[in-house]
């Protein structure tokens, strides 16, 4: 079957094109111990555009794809955040975007095997029709759909499934780590029961944190934190103006502190994080994709006695040194996963939240005329929305709700 799409290719100028391209539809499993099974067919309806894509662009444009390409093709069909219509199953669904022979595909080890859907082996979401394990067409909440099309603001919120429940996995991470870390020492403070002061610690870690990176994701952890744990002091640091849009929905969401990174010194920026946390972190985030996550936290002395670093910006080296680091107790840890009940969790939530205001869309017509022009000065470049998307199939998108 053929299906006219975006997709990615080995090429120094054109990495990504948008074409006719034949579809395939390998057997599947969604976890190890799982029947194999063939996809069904689905029709993306409004698809979001994520950071990953612009890097396996640039990856295309350095031959550094083969190991992406689902087996015996030579492109891969992007995208892996939005929602489809399934129609031998008459109803719309999100796309639970990884599986594959694993007991768990979001922390697969040395002996297993994962696919993506839209990343990595696995044809994705920017084109008319696509295959898709059964077992990964995840519903949606009921009161969205009306006279059988979806409603537009409802279909902005579900290009988020994706990093939220990367962030609710954070979450349960850190609480899991910060109760482990702490919990003795709690304890002797609170003169309680080692079991109960793992509850209390899983709390405690979050009373000082900073989140060092203001893009969705830091927005969502942050919002994540601010939900489940109110007590916690949040403080934001980032480039944006203060009165920016992405600022004030942020702080507004979560009630948070925000220092933009305007200093001309490293030292001047940790003083004033540290007197916004009024002390030294008790987790710090790094999210920024720049060095400045560790040198602040560790140079800086941002993160303090006992303090978690959470590692989550993707490419800077961490590095720190020895010696206050053993004496000061500090815990590094970095996972980038989620499991699917995160996902639809962050599908439950994100139905009743805002989200949708910060999703500004880009014509169909504009972006698959020139895709890599549509990257390089819409979607990724100075001035673009907090996130874009494209509804590529207006039949089952109601634009009036």
């Amino acid at each position: 079957m053929k299906s006219f799409g975006t997709y990615f290719q080995n090429d120094p100028a054109r990495p990504l094109v948008y074409g006719e391209v034949e579809l395939i539809n390998p057997l599947r499993q969604r976890l190890r111990g799982e029947a194999l099974q063939e996809g069904v067919l689905v029709h993306p309806v409004l698809v979001g555009f994520c950071g990953t894509d612009n890097e396996l662009m640039n990856m295309g444009r350095q031959g550094k794809l083969g190991k992406k390409f689902p087996a015996g093709t030579n492109r891969l069909i992007n995208g892996h955040e939005g929602v489809v219509w399934v129609p031998s199953q008459n109803r719309f669904a999100v796309v639970l975007i990884r599986g594959g022979d694993s007991i768990d595909p979001t922390r697969y080890t040395e002996d297993e095997s994962y696919f993506e859907y839209g990343c990595d082996q696995a044809d994705g979401l920017f084109c008319d029709s696509m295959y898709v394990n059964p077992d990964m067409l995840l519903p949606i909440p009921e009161g969205y759909v009306h006279n059988g099309k979806l409603d537009l603001s409802f279909a902005k919120r579900m290009v988020f499934p994706d990093p939220f429940s990367c962030m609710l996995f954070q979450l349960e991470r850190m609480e899991d780590l910060g109760s482990a870390h702490w919990f003795r020492q709690t304890a002797r403070r609170h003169h309680c029961s080692l079991e109960e002061a793992r509850t209390l610690a899983a709390d405690e870690i979050f009373t000082r944190t900073v989140v060092f990176g203001l893009g969705t994701t830091g927005m969502f952890i942050g919002d994540i934190i601010h939900r489940t744990h109110p007590g916690a002091r949040l403080v934001f640091v980032g480039l944006d103006e203060p009165d920016s849009l992405k600022v004030h929905f942020a702080l507004e969401h979560t009630g948070a502190t925000y220092i933009q990174n305007d200093f001309t010194s490293g030292e001047e920026l940790a003083s004033a994080i540290v007197d916004a946390l009024g002390g030294r972190a008790t987790m710090f985030i790094g999210a920024s994709g720049t060095n400045a996550d560790h040198e602040i936290a560790f140079t800086q002395q941002v993160l303090g006695c006992n303090g978690i670093y959470n590692s989550f910006s993707l490419g800077p080296k961490v590095t720190y040194d020895t010696m206050p680091f053993g004496f000061e107790n500090h815990l590094i840890f970095g996972s980038i996963n989620f499991r699917q009940e995160h996902m639809e969790q962050a599908i439950g939530m994100l139905a009743k939240s805002r989200y949708d205001e910060i999703v500004g869309l880009i014509d169909r017509e504009e972006f698959t005329a020139d895709p890599i022009a549509a990257y390089e000065n819409r979607i990724y470049c100075k001035g673009a929305p907090l996130k874009t998307a494209v509804i590529w199939n207006r039949d089952y998108i109601d634009v009036t709700r």
